[in-house]
């Protein structure tokens, strides 16, 4: 299988990013990639609420969902939407940051809520809560398809180790991590984490990211780390795209799943303990 990564910088009208983005998931197509893999927040890069209830729909009336579900059936690929940024039904009023996997029927296969919200103080100026404005998930979601199953998660995710272990456990060959990381952190931590991740549960990590100076006209500018990567089995990089927007096709070789953990089957040697 041939795994296309799609790096893009996001602005806050989801119309013009449906349409970036669907240029850059037929572009991968036409270079072989039959699994394609766009970014967190693919519909709205804001941090700007008022802005975010007028141009955000709930799942069923999103305009991305639907033109990238029609984009996956007309190209006959799979499609991972990192996330979308979408309304919620009930009492929660706050959004939900939701990624979907897509067949090449555009049937969705699987959906997945971000389960650890981001808030933080990366520093004076960059500060962020993101439970004020999204409501966290609380389910691990492992999908099946003909060529690899699964695992789920969305960027701050990358964070939690047992939750990516939890993920390989239930039989996941490739792990998911679809984000919009900070520059400050990014530099420090992206690449890191994502090794970590890969060499402990030897799965694919495959990372589509928001990169740059993102063109918002509601709220506060924003700017994030870009550097999609693809982490082996073993714990290589072997895609790093930078800074650019654009695409990174890379062939998936599930052999190297079961080679690396058999040479290290650390899935299998989980003990009990106390904590302290």
């Amino acid at each position: 299988m041939k795994a296309g990564l799609v790096q893009l910088c996001s602005g806050d009208d989801p119309v013009a990013n449906l349409a970036a983005t669907r240029d850059l998931i037929a572009q991968a197509a036409a270079q072989g990639a039959g699994f394609v893999l766009t970014p967190e927040v693919t519909n709205c890069v804001s941090q700007d609420r008022a802005h975010q209830r007028a141009v955000l729909q709930p799942e069923a009336d999103d305009i991305t969902l639907a033109g990238l579900r029609s984009t996956a059936r007309e190209l006959g690929i799979w499609l991972s939407i990192g996330s979308l940024a979408l309304k919620t039904q009930g009492d929660d009023t706050r959004f939900a940051n939701r990624s979907f996997l897509i067949g090449p029927d555009g049937r969705i296969v699987a959906r997945y809520d971000k389960i650890h919200m981001f808030d933080v103080d990366v520093s004076a100026t960059e500060t962020f809560r993101e439970s004020a404005g999204f409501r966290p998930g609380d389910r691990a979601v492992v999908a099946q398809t003909p060529f690899a199953r699964i695992g789920l998660t969305i960027c701050y995710d990358i964070r939690f180790a047992y939750l990516h272990r939890a993920l390989a456990q239930a039989g996941a060959d490739i792990l998911l991590v679809p984000a919009a990381f900070s520059p400050v952190t990014g530099a420090a931590h992206w690449e890191p984490l994502l090794r970590a991740r890969a060499i402990e549960t030897g799965c694919y990590v495959l990372a589509a990211a928001q990169t740059g100076s993102h063109p918002i006209r509601h709220g506060k500018p924003r700017q994030t780390y870009g550097h999609s990567m693809a982490i082996s089995p073993w714990g290589e990089v072997l895609v790093d795209m930078e800074l650019e927007t654009g695409i990174a096709i890379l062939d998936l070789d599930l052999v190297q799943v079961a080679q690396s953990r058999q040479r290290i089957p650390a899935l299998t040697h989980d003990r009990p303990f106390e904590s302290p």
